[in-house]
């Protein structure tokens, strides 16, 4: 079934425009990748792709925020990213953050790119959806992005419970409306 879900979109965007600014090689299968939160320890992940260890990946959580005004149709919500860096020179997350922010953090702008970049993806197989990672989604139509970076970079790089070499800690925010 098909739905609305801004995150897919985004994530797909930024799997693809990253490692195309930073060098495909840099990137097992020449994209970054992105996993949903779930209570899978960061060890799990990487044994699941031994060959991408090295990357920089991404962990994801979805928070919906109340809604500003009485107009029901615009969807404000933030992404909250873990990035991660199990093995290597930390540069590659120092770049991918930049370049993240680069891409993400120019409000309507980075909207317009991103509402074009999903305009330029195939069609899914239900009438009216855009095909992202094999499934089939509704577009949907940004309005503003905006980036934020949070301190708590040592919470989530505490060797005793993430095993992490290196790792940062962002929110991407953003208003929507279905296509």
């Amino acid at each position: 079934m098909a739905i609305y879900y801004p995150p897919a979109f985004i994530n797909a965007y930024l799997a693809e425009k990253v490692p195309a600014e930073l060098g495909t090689d840099r990137f097992d299968n020449g994209l970054m990748k992105f996993f949903p939160t779930s209570p899978t320890a960061i060890d799990d992940l990487t044994e699941t792709f031994p060959d991408a260890a090295g990357d920089v990946f991404a962990v994801f959580d979805r928070m919906l925020k109340m809604r500003r005004g009485p107009f029901p149709h615009m969807k404000y919500e933030q992404l909250l990213y873990y990035f991660y860096k199990m093995a290597g020179d930390p540069v590659d997350l120092i770049e991918s953050t930049q370049v993240i922010q680069d891409l993400l953090d120019r409000g309507d702008e980075s909207a317009q790119e991103l509402n074009a970049w999903i305009a330029s993806q195939p069609n899914g197989t239900t009438e009216g959806t855009k095909e992202i990672n094999g499934a089939d989604f509704y577009p949907v139509f940004f309005h503003e992005l905006k980036i934020y970076q949070l301190e708590e970079t040592r919470d989530i790089i505490d060797f005793g419970t993430a095993r992490t070499f290196a790792g940062n800690k962002i929110i991407i925010d953003y208003c929507w409306h279905k296509s």
